[in-house]
């Protein structure tokens, strides 16, 4: 599926180098649409995990049951954004994926976005890297949301470009995840290294789901 997928779409991979083979890893990415998820681990030479939306677990039609199919078979971590208990617990889970050794894909916005800019991010992404020491690679994707625009049900062939960074330095901004000042810090200067990659324009404002 994933070779017939990747010919569909050409996917074009940049940067691979940027990414380590083996050991904990989390892949900060901007979000464009809900294929990102699809996409994203088919330009990896690794499993992926991500924490997803818990919706995308019980879509409906030709692309929400392929992408529900997708995210049940790897073990993604549902998240219930409307229960903050649920969303702040999911996160424990997350770490555990990183300190298995394993690679952790998030969207730091916390949704797509709705007009193709990058919105501010959400600080759980740099609670995640504090608290396990793993890199950051930020991530850009581009063309997945011609694959899928939003309200669309069934998706159209369109070029999936997905690029990588190099990691994000966060020891000279931040160390203590418990800092509320330093996640933040740590946070914007992920969002800077994405959109360092993407070229979108950066909004400073949090995205409506």
């Amino acid at each position: 599926m994933y070779e017939l997928v990747k010919k569909v779409v050409g996917l074009r991979v940049e940067g691979a180098e940027h990414v380590p083979s083996s050991g904990p890893l989390l892949l900060a990415s901007n979000h464009l649409s809900v294929t990102d998820s699809t996409f994203l681990p088919m330009a990896v030479a690794r499993k992926v995990t991500f924490m997803a939306k818990a919706e995308y677990f019980t879509g409906r039609g030709p692309s929400g049951r392929f992408v529900s199919w997708f995210m049940s078979r790897d073990g993604q971590v549902a998240v219930d954004r409307d229960d903050k208990r649920a969303a702040v617990a999911s996160l424990d889970t997350c770490l555990e994926v990183l300190r298995r050794g394993d690679a952790f894909g998030i969207y730091p916005e916390g949704t797509r976005s709705p007009d193709g800019r990058l919105y501010r991010g959400r600080t759980g992404v740099a609670w995640l890297a504090l608290k396990s020491g793993a890199p950051v690679v930020p991530v850009a994707m581009f063309g997945t949301d011609r694959v899928l625009p939003p309200g669309r049900v069934v998706p159209r062939p369109a070029r999936v470009r997905v690029v990588f960074g190099k990691p994000v330095q966060l020891a000279a901004i931040a160390t203590d995840p418990e800092n509320a000042r330093e996640r933040r810090a740590a946070t914007e200067a992920i969002m800077a290294a994405i959109a360092g990659i993407s070229g979108q324009e950066y909004v400073p404002r949090y995205a409506r789901a």
